[in-house]
């Protein structure tokens, strides 16, 4: 299949997918607010708004949003501007928000923002910042694999036909030798799309015989018997690659840049909490979780999806360029033009504030 038409059934399954979300709740649910973030006395709105609308998802490799949402961080930063945010299932929809305005920054995954970007021609957003690195591993049911060459002949799920964990199992599938089809699925392993929430049940059932998934769903593979086969992040050098990042819409960013220069030094804020207080931090997370979607993580899957994220303020911007070069191999995207989807000025203004060393763009930054 030519790529240009491979890329064109990707984006559309894509898109498709969050449509039951969408309609079921508009472009995002609106998080719940227990006080922990008020407007303090005294404080002035930045740039004169109202408020700002952050989405993020309820998934621990967004633990910068969740614990900047519990502690206040942003709040703080943007004094009377009322933090508004929203809960996501799924980059597409995400980006469909930002796109509509209904949201102004989120945070997202690498490749729904190089599909977001190169879907727009570069004219919709800009990613401003870095959040996580690492936090995502192959589990897989020990007794039907035991050697990553097991993992041949296998029925393996990933997160969503396109997404960040779809197109790092495809490419280490075909560095193996194996043959997939990118579009079924089908080949020499077989890849099945399943949203994170049914994946540990399709997992106990034995419809899929592992994973490669991000926290906290490894880790809830594993309480259910599951082996970590493969951490993703020994893949790569350092062991760090992006896993979420920062977006904005490109609009608000030349209308409202304090607000987001504000933004910024409360992610930046967070980041450095986080590192310094990390089982502070994991609670915070969890306790964001539990008000966002109910349910709270058991210490059994929080404790080891925690650790094995790595909070930075640095977009590991080389690192978005090499997953986007995988995704075109893996036959999923055509050869994207990647110039200026990174503004970092914004946050290496903060950082600078801060006393801490600029990031880099790799060559990717605005013209």
């Amino acid at each position: 299949m030519p790529a240009s038409s491979a890329l064109r059934r990707s984006l559309a399954v894509m898109a498709a997918l969050p449509l039951l979300t969408l309609a079921a709740c508009g472009y995002g649910s609106q998080a719940k607010d227990d006080g922990t973030a008020k407007v303090a006395a005294g404080a002035k709105k930045i740039d004169g708004l109202d408020s700002v609308k952050i989405g993020y998802f309820g998934n621990l490799t967004h633990g910068t949003a969740l614990v900047g949402m519990q502690k206040g961080f942003f709040q703080q930063a943007l004094g009377a501007t009322e933090v508004k945010p929203a809960v996501f299932n799924a980059g597409p929809s995400e980006i469909e928000a930002l796109n509509s305005g209904s949201i102004d920054i989120g945070w997202i995954g690498p490749s729904p923002a190089i599909n977001g970007y190169t879907k727009s021609a570069g004219k919709n957003l800009r990613i401003i910042g870095g959040s996580a690195s690492g936090g995502v591993k192959l589990v897989v049911n020990p007794d039907k694999i035991k050697s990553l060459r097991d993992v041949k002949g296998k029925r393996i799920a990933t997160p969503q036909l396109g997404n960040t964990q779809d197109v790092a199992f495809l490419n280490w599938a075909a560095e193996q030798g194996w043959k997939v089809d990118p579009q079924s699925g089908k080949g020499d392993v077989t890849v099945v799309r399943s949203d994170n929430k049914v994946t540990p049940d399709a997992y106990k059932a034995g419809s899929v015989d592992g994973a490669w998934v991000p926290e906290p769903t490894a880790s809830k593979l594993v309480a259910e018997g599951g082996k970590v086969l493969l951490d993703e992040s020994t893949l790569w050098p350092d062991k760090k690659f992006v896993i979420t990042n920062i977006i904005v819409r490109q609009d608000f960013l030349k209308e409202h840049p304090k607000v987001v220069e504000a933004v910024l030094k409360g992610s930046a804020a967070t980041n450095k909490w986080i590192n310094a207080n990390p089982d502070a931090a994991k609670k915070a997370a969890n306790k964001r979780l539990e008000q966002d979607s109910g349910k709270a993580l058991p210490a059994d899957v929080l404790d080891p999806a925690w650790k094995s994220i790595r909070f930075t303020d640095d977009p590991l911007a080389a690192t978005l360029s090499t997953e986007a070069e995988h995704a075109v191999k893996a036959g999923l995207l055509q050869k994207p033009d990647l110039k200026g989807i990174y503004d970092l000025a914004p946050l290496n203004k903060v950082l600078k504030a801060e006393g801490e060393p600029a990031v880099d763009d790799a060559g990717l930054g605005v013209k």
